[in-house]
C-alpha cells in the first residue's frame, strides 16, 4: 500500500503542506512532507506518551531529579523538527536521486539487478536490505569506539549519566552526518530507493528510542538475543569497571542483537550498572548545553584526528587540551554520582 494514499497524509498534504509550499513558491511533493511530519509526530508521541511513562512506573535507576535528561529532550526536538529534515533535504535526498536517475536510465541496479527474483518479492528484499543496513551499522558502531578520532565525537553520546528515552539523539552532529553518509552510501550501492531508506532509518530510530529507555525490563531471555532491548543496550553505556577491564566493550547492535552474539561482543546477565564515562573531560559534557557540547566534541576531534595516536585502534581518554591519552583501566575513576 502506498503510504501517500493514507487519508491522514492526503488530508495534511492538501490542507496544510500545499498552501505553505505555494506561499513559499516551492514545488516539492507535499505528500512526502506530510508523511514526514506524521512520522515525526508518531515518534514524539511514542517517546513522550509511552516510553517516558514507563520510565516512571518501572525505572532501571531512580533519580532524585531528571535535570541531566533535559538537554537530551532538547536534542531530540532539534533533531526531529529541524536538523534531520534539513540534512535529508540538502544531502540525503540528492544522494537518493542519484540512484533514481541511474535506475531510470539503466534499469534496476543493486540487489534488484543481482537477484531479479527480488523484484517480485519486495518484502523479502526489504528484509534483506534491513539485515545489510543493520550489519553495516554494527561494524560502524564498533569503529566509533575503536578509532580514537571517531570516539572523540561519539563520546558525547556516551557521556550521559541519566540514560533515558530522550538519549538516542544526544550526540555530535558531525558524528551523525558521518554515520548517515556511510549508511546512505551503502544503501545507494545496494539499490535502496529513497522511501525504503527512510523506512530503514525510521525503524532504527524507533528501536533506539526504546533501547535507551530507563526501564528495568526487556524482551526476555530469547527476545533479547534477537532484538536490542533496554537491558542489553544499557550495558553498552555502562561506566568502565576497573576490576573488569573491557567489560564495557560490548553490545554494539542497533536493532538486532544477534550480531553481537555472532561476533562475540554480546554481554548478558549483568546487574544494572551506572551509565556514563570515566573520563572527566568527556563527563564534563553533563554540565554543558547543546551548543557547548558540540563545540567541545569538535575540540576533542580536532585534538585527536591530527595526532598519530588518533588513528591507532585502542581506547583513549582526553587531556584538558583535548589530546588523546591511552587508557589505563587501573586508573579509571567513576564519574560523580547521579544527582
Amino acid at each position: 500500500m502506498d503510504p501517500h494514499a493514507w487519508m491522514p497524509v492526503a488530508w495534511l498534504a492538501e490542507h496544510l503542506v500545499t498552501p505553505v509550499l505555494q506561499r513559499l513558491g516551492r514545488h516539492d511533493d507535499p505528500h512526502d512532507i506530510a508523511l514526514a511530519l506524521l512520522l515525526t509526530a508518531a515518534q514524539l508521541l511514542l517517546i513522550a506518551g509511552v516510553l517516558r511513562p514507563l520510565e516512571s512506573l518501572w525505572p532501571a535507576e531512580r533519580w532524585r531529579d531528571r535535570r541531566l535528561t533535559r538537554v537530551d529532550r532538547t536534542y531530540t526536538l532539534l533533531m526531529l523538527l529541524g536538523l534531520f529534515p534539513l540534512f535529508s533535504y540538502l544531502v540525503l535526498a540528492p544522494l537518493a536521486s542519484l540512484g533514481g536517475d541511474a535506475e531510470a536510465v539503466q534499469g534496476p541496479h543493486g540487489l534488484r539487478a543481482w537477484v531479479p527474483w527480488f523484484q517480485q518479492h519486495p518484502w523479502v528484499l526489504f528484509a534483506v536490505y534491513y539485515l545489510l543496513y543493520d550489519f553495516v551499522y554494527y561494524w560502524m558502531h564498533r569503529a566509533q569506539h575503536a578509532i580514537p578520532w571517531w570516539w572523540a565525537l561519539h563520546s558525547l553520546h556516551h557521556s550521559q549519566r541519566q540514560l533515558s528515552c530522550w538519549s538516542n539523539d544526544r550526540g555530535s552532529w558531525l558524528d551523525g552526518m558521518l554515520q548517515s553518509l556511510i549508511l546512505a552510501g551503502v544503501a545507494l550501492l545496494a539499490g535502496v530507493e529513497a522511501d525504503e531508506f527512510a523506512a530503514l532509518m525510521l525503524i532504527g530510530e524507533l528501536v533506539q528510542n526504546y533501547s535507551h529507555t530507563n526501564v528495568r525490563f526487556g524482551l526476555g531471555r530469547w527476545g533479547s538475543r534477537l532484538v536490542v532491548d533496554p537491558i542489553f543496550h544499557r550495558l553498552h553505556h555502562m561506566v568502565v569497571d576497573p576490576q573488569r577491564p573491557g567489560l564495557h566493550d560490548c553490545n554494539f547492535g542497533q536493532v538486532f542483537a544477534f550480531w553481537d552474539v555472532l561476533f562475540g561482543t554480546a554481554l548478558y546477565g549483568e546487574p544494572i550498572r551506572p551509565t556514563g564515562v570515566a573520563d572527566p573531560v568527556v563527563d564534563a559534557d553533563n554540565q554543558r548545553g547543546v551548543f557547548a557540547m558540540q563545540w567541545h566534541a569538535v575540540r576533542r576531534f580536532w585534538g585527536t584526528v591530527r595526532r598519530p595516536l588518533g588513528w591507532k585502534f585502542g581506547e583513549v581518554a582526553f587531556s584538558e587540551d583535548c589530546e588523546p591519552v591511552p587508557v589505563e583501566h587501573d586508573d579509571a575513576q567513576p564519574p560523580p554520582a547521579n544527582l
